[in-house]
């Protein structure tokens, strides 16, 4: 049986807005999905539809000290991140970091080398820019403005990073390199990645490509309850799988069965329990049929398709997917309720998550 890790933080940016409450409105219709790419800093024109996260400046959220440099990818972090840990107070010195992103910043990437062609020689590049470059730079900036340092870990994982990361945490505070630790996935609206998606024919016409960003305070139950922090929700098992080559569909759907089958084992919870299904691959070209295949067998329940209001964020998909569950139930102020987060990646990976609302 696995021992559960409690969420008692969370901070999203989503193109509903900034918190799970607009969240939740956009889930019920109540709030719609911003399409104001104006903070957007592109010089290409950007594939229709896209999704923003509205009227995000990072200085206008962290100040002008210390983010001219910064990119968009380690602001939404930084911003989101700066939520999530409002429950540990001001001492965060042993709090560790997870993030999953697919590749870092795209945009950083590919101007910093563009510019090696375009500038004189040698690479008269701006070293200033190199930094945005890596992979585990919104992990690295995290840290070192609230000042973390326990375990820093940058997970790549596609559409299922989500689920990874959350599988790290859990492996670090099971062998005691952390008890604390913020999780999450973070991924920015820029020319280079909505083209690239588009142009890949994997989403549907009407998917729009967006961007999102959402941490998770984990810790311990027993180590909240001892610092008398409320539990939003406590994570159960967690099971991720990777499916080899030919991607059948009949073999994608086993995969999925098996990791749902042996999470809810894990967890000690009944298919019978389980109130609420999230699912990730809507709108992804064949995958979201496989997915509502599997799902609709065992669970007759209510879903939540978060990717109807966040569009496609690829590594941030599955962090958005357990914000939804968050935002549905804090709206609905349920307790002690089951849920099922579920996840497929075009490169083979699936898997799932198990969730009880606190």
């Amino acid at each position: 049986m696995v021992r559960g890790l409690a969420v008692t933080g969370c901070g999203v940016l989503s193109p509903a807005g900034a918190g799970l409450e607009v969240l939740a409105d956009a889930l019920d219709g109540r709030a719609a999905a911003s399409a104001d790419t104006t903070s957007v800093a592109t010089e290409e024109p950007l594939p229709e539809p896209v999704w923003a996260v509205p009227d995000f400046r990072i200085a206008d959220q962290l100040g002008r000290k210390g983010t001219r440099n910064l990119d968009r990818t380690t602001g939404l972090g930084l911003v989101a991140c700066r939520t999530a840990i409002e429950p540990y107070g001001g001492d965060q010195r042993d709090v560790g970091v997870v993030v999953t992103t697919g590749l870092g910043s795209v945009r950083s990437i590919s101007e910093f080398a563009r510019d090696t062609w375009i500038w004189d020689k040698p690479h008269l590049v701006d070293p200033r820019a190199f930094p945005n470059t890596v992979m585990n730079s919104c992990a690295g900036q995290i840290a070192i403005r609230y000042g973390m340092r326990g375990v820093n870990a940058t997970v790549a994982g596609g559409h299922v990073g989500g689920l990874h990361a959350i599988r790290y945490a859990r492996n670090a505070v099971d062998q005691g390199q952390a008890e604390r630790l913020v999780v999450g996935g973070v991924e920015e609206l820029c020319a280079q990645t909505a083209w690239a998606w588009r142009k890949s024919g994997v989403l549907d016409p009407g998917m729009p490509v967006g961007e999102a960003c959402a941490f998770f305070a984990l810790e311990s139950r027993r180590t909240a309850e001892s610092a008398s922090r409320p539990v939003l929700a406590e994570l159960l098992a967690c099971e991720v799988r990777f499916v080899p080559p030919p991607l059948a569909p009949g073999r994608i759907r086993d995969g999925l069965a098996d990791c749902i089958e042996r999470a809810l084992a894990r967890s000690g919870v009944g298919a019978d329990e389980v109130e609420l299904v999230a699912t990730g691959a809507d709108g992804l070209r064949g995958l979201g049929v496989l997915e509502e295949r599997v799902v609709a067998q065992a669970f007759p329940v209510p879903r939540v398709r978060v990717r109807s209001v966040v569009g496609e964020v690829f590594s941030a998909t599955a962090s958005l997917q357990l914000a939804a569950v968050l935002a549905r139930w804090r709206a609905d102020g349920a307790a002690g309720r089951v849920a099922l987060i579920t996840s497929l990646g075009l490169d083979g990976n699936v898997g799932c998550l198990v969730v009880r609302s606190g």
